[in-house]
């Protein structure tokens, strides 16, 4: 059976917003993130990292740089117990300084792209799974993939809570990362998940 995931945006969920984050010296773990994501791990789902990254269209830094980020929170969450199944990242926009990377591509949030990418190449069943962010475009795009969605208040979460909904209403608003794993063990231990897996 495919396995269930949760979906985590980057900046303002796992680690502080640092507006076009170009280099491992700017990276800081949210309080508890390492924890949640440890938690989740241990009931099973598999984490996977979806994120933005148009810095690189707009040659705040290269592909190379946040290869180099992604290893360090890699390995910032293996020293505290947590695993990483996946990083996907989109590194267009529309107004690219780059040519390069200047499209309207199916990958930048709120498409769902990265998500159904993910789902294809790790074997994951999205009607199972959450994805969690700080935005509006985190909510939609976990939506649009068929998941269930939380709204963090960190980074930008705060204002985007009160935006107008629609398309981009979340199923759960949560003060942070770690405040959002309750509620995702409770809907997988509920009634709407042993009816599925009687399925």
């Amino acid at each position: 059976m495919a396995r269930p995931a949760v979906f985590l945006d980057r900046d303002g969920t796992i680690v502080r917003e640092a507006d076009y984050m170009r280099s491992v010296s700017q990276l800081r773990l949210l309080p508890g993130a390492a924890e949640a994501i440890r938690r989740l791990n241990e009931a099973g789902f598999a984490i996977v990292v979806t994120t933005n990254q148009s810095g690189i269209a707009r040659g705040l830094l290269t592909e190379a740089d946040l290869a180099e980020i992604h290893a360090a929170l890699t390995n910032r969450l293996a020293r505290r117990g947590a695993r990483l199944d996946g990083i996907y990242y989109c590194p267009h926009h529309p107004q690219a300084a780059l040519p390069a990377y200047r499209k309207r591509c199916r990958c930048r949030k709120p498409a769902p792209g990265l998500l159904l990418r993910a789902a294809r190449e790790l074997g994951l069943d999205l009607s199972r799974s959450f994805a969690v962010g700080d935005s509006r475009r985190d909510v939609e795009a976990g939506k649009r993939a068929g998941c269930s969605t939380i709204l963090v208040r960190t980074g930008y979460g705060a204002e985007a809570a009160g935006a107008p909904g629609g398309e981009s209403t979340p199923d759960h608003v949560a003060d942070s990362l770690a405040h959002a794993v309750p509620w995702i063990l409770e809907r997988m231990s509920g009634r709407r998940w042993r009816t599925c897996r009687r399925r």
